[in-house]
Formats: structure tokens, C-alpha cells, sequence
């Protein structure tokens, strides 16, 4: 039973955007990202439980060979199936099928399952999806389709769609009106792509406005520049970038977090950072920087920087904190700086004068 009660869970777990997946639910939990709700987002709901009231009562007893079904949730994960199963009741609203064979969707495969909310299908050998497959999921919200075999973003995705997980596939190429229609849409995850740059088609987010978008793990060389400009959260880390020019961010005003961890920044251009009013938490480990990057002083919402791992050999008292008190609105309760060939004992402690904590502050074991 255990099993079947997380899957309930979930549906009051509307808040999750997952780093990485690794277990069963584990993409339903998230480091501190609050602004994941479906009423947020405007989807036709006002909570990210499907309401009852909309539903109507079967009490059928339909439910498919092999598979556990309670309370509207069909689970009929790790079975080996090849397709869809059949004989799924259509008061369905959560349907699992992560870890089977699955190869194909087909055109009716979930017909008659116009009250779904949720659909896992995590982890199958899904290559090919009918273009009228997702047809009959009027309300569905949440498409998990990651670590499958496809090569292109579904066709006709359901206009209720809010969130689409679709990482660790073999996508090269997003093309301009995939996700047309897709009003309710805030977050997308599709790392572990082999997406390069020239992937993106101009206009491949025309009208979406999306608050997380997840690019990591794929092929880019630099920060795409036809991003949806409302999102609040962009993570491009484990990719190959190697500089920040002074536009790259111009589009991008809103955000508040920023991954650009795992990369190969040499450079990052004065004044890049000043188009970021709004940045709280901002990721540079693990790249190439020999400088802490200009502007930080200016981002009086900064509260969390990530530079370890890099090759700074220099700290200046005023990189991290504005010249005068009362200018910064929020002070630092993070900077990683360790794994820098810094030493870190010239620094002085005046450096650090708008930080919360001393224990805020990660230094030293640098390692040649």
C-alpha cells in the first residue's frame, strides 16, 4: 500500500520542480522552489488537486491486470508492459506507467480518459507518439515523459498542459510552434538532450510563459536569446558555455535564480549581470572564471552566490557588497568560494560586511 499512498500524494504536491530524478517521486521534490502552484500559473484550477466536484463517481471496479488502482490513481509501473494497458477507468486522474517497454503511444490509447491530471510515463522505450494521442486529455496537467527514446517534442500537446518533463531523450531540434496554444504552461524541464543552439528555431517559444525552464546537460555554447522573458528561474548548467556578453541577459529581467554551474566561463562581460535586478541566487561553479564576476554590489537581492570550483586567485573588499550601508536590501546567507587557488587569508573581513553569518561564507581547501 505504501506505493499507492505516494502516488495520492502527489496530488497535493503541485509545487515540485525536481534537479534530479532518482526514485520513484523524487522529481516532486524541489530545493526551495515556491512558485510552482497551478493557480499561479493560470490553468483552469485553482489548487493542484483536480476537483471532485468535476469528476463523477464510478465506483468501478475496473482496473488492469497487474496494476494497483485506489482513489482514482491507476498504478501500473514496473511490469514490463509494451503498451498501454486497457480497461483503465475513465475517472482516472493519475495514471503511472513509468519503467515499462512502452515503445508507441497510439492514437487511442487513453481515449475516454478525459479526467486526467497527471501521466507518468518515466523511463519506457517510447520513440513514436500518434499525433492525436494526447486528443482525448482535456485536463491533463502534468506530462512526465522523460528517459524515452524520443527524438522530437510531442505533437498536439494538450492546451491544458502545465508542467512537461521531457529530459534525457534524443531532441536536437525545437521548433517554432510546438508549443503553440500552451497558455497554462510554466515549466519545462528538457535537459539531457543533445540540444545545440542552432537547436532552437526563432520563435520555438512564441507565447509561452514559463517561469522554470531546465536546459542542462545538452550541447549549448552560449545562453540562448529567444528564451520566454517571464521566467523566474533558468538553469543551463553541464553545458559548454564559455562567456557571457554584455546582451545575453537582456531579456531575462525577471529572473531570480540562475544556474549556469558545470560550464567553461572564461569571461563574463561588465556589466552582463546589471539586466538581472530581481536575482536572488546565482550558480558559477565549476567553471573557468580567474575573477569574481563584476556587478555583484549591484544586486541588492543577491543573497546567494556559487563561485567554488573555479580559478579566482584575487578577492577585492568591495566584489560581493556595495560601497555605504542601506543600499543593499538583502544580505548574503551564501558564498561558496572554496576549491580556489585564493588565498584566502589576505581577504579582508570587510569583504564580507554585508553577509548574514560568518558560517555563510565557504572557503579554503583548494586543490591544485
Amino acid at each position: 500500500m505504501r506505493p499507492l499512498w505516494l502516488l495520492v500524494s502527489l496530488l497535493a504536491l503541485s509545487q515540485a520542480l525536481p534537479f534530479e530524478q532518482k526514485g520513484f517521486w523524487d522529481f516532486t521534490l524541489d530545493d526551495g522552489l515556491l512558485m510552482m502552484n497551478d493557480e499561479a500559473s493560470g490553468a483552469d484550477t485553482t489548487s493542484g488537486v483536480p476537483d471532485p466536484d468535476s469528476v463523477t463517481p464510478t465506483f468501478t471496479t475496473m482496473c488492469p491486470f497487474g496494476c494497483h488502482c485506489h482513489l482514482r490513481v491507476v498504478q501500473c509501473s514496473d511490469l514490463g508492459l509494451k503498451t498501454v494497458p486497457k480497461e483503465i477507468s475513465p475517472d482516472t486522474t493519475l495514471l503511472d506507467l513509468q519503467n515499462n517497454d512502452i515503445s508507441e503511444l497510439r492514437k487511442d490509447d487513453f481515449k475516454g480518459l478525459q479526467h486526467l491530471y497527471a501521466l507518468v510515463l518515466v523511463n519506457n522505450k517510447i520513440s513514436k507518439i500518434h499525433e492525436k494521442a494526447f486528443n482525448p486529455l482535456r485536463k491533463l496537467q502534468k506530462l512526465y515523459i522523460s528517459k524515452n527514446h524520443l527524438v522530437e517534442i510531442p505533437p498536439n500537446l494538450p492546451s491544458s498542459l502545465v508542467e512537461l518533463r521531457i529530459h534525457d531523450n534524443r531532441i536536437r531540434k525545437v521548433p517554432k510552434g510546438v508549443f503553440s496554444g500552451l497558455r497554462n504552461m510554466n515549466c519545462i524541464e528538457m535537459g539531457g538532450n543533445p540540444l545545440e543552439n542552432s537547436g532552437f528555431e526563432p520563435g520555438a517559444f512564441d507565447g509561452l510563459k514559463l517561469n522554470y525552464l531546465r536546459i542542462s546537460e545538452a550541447k549549448l555554447t552560449g545562453i540562448p536569446k529567444d528564451l520566454p522573458e517571464t521566467l523566474n528561474e533558468l538553469h543551463l548548467d553541464h553545458n559548454k558555455i564559455q562567456a557571457i556578453e554584455l546582451e545575453d541577459l537582456l531579456r531575462y529581467s525577471k529572473l531570480y535564480r540562475l544556474g549556469l554551474g558545470h560550464n567553461q566561463i572564461r569571461m563574463i562581460e561588465n556589466g552582463s549581470l546589471s539586466f538581472l535586478p530581481t536575482l536572488r541566487e546565482l550558480h558559477l561553479d565549476n567553471n573557468k572564471l580567474s575573477r569574481v564576476p563584476a556587478g555583484l554590489p549591484d544586486l541588492k537581492l543577491l543573497q546567494v552566490v556559487y563561485l567554488h570550483s573555479n580559478n579566482i586567485t584575487k578577492v577585492g573588499v568591495n566584489d560581493f557588497c556595495p560601497v555605504g550601508f542601506g543600499v543593499k536590501r538583502a544580505y548574503y546567507n551564501g558564498i561558496s568560494l572554496f576549491n580556489n587557488p585564493v588565498p584566502y587569508w589576505e581577504v579582508q573581513p570587510a569583504t564580507f560586511r554585508c553577509v548574514t553569518d560568518r558560517l555563510a561564507i565557504q572557503f579554503g581547501n583548494y586543490k591544485k
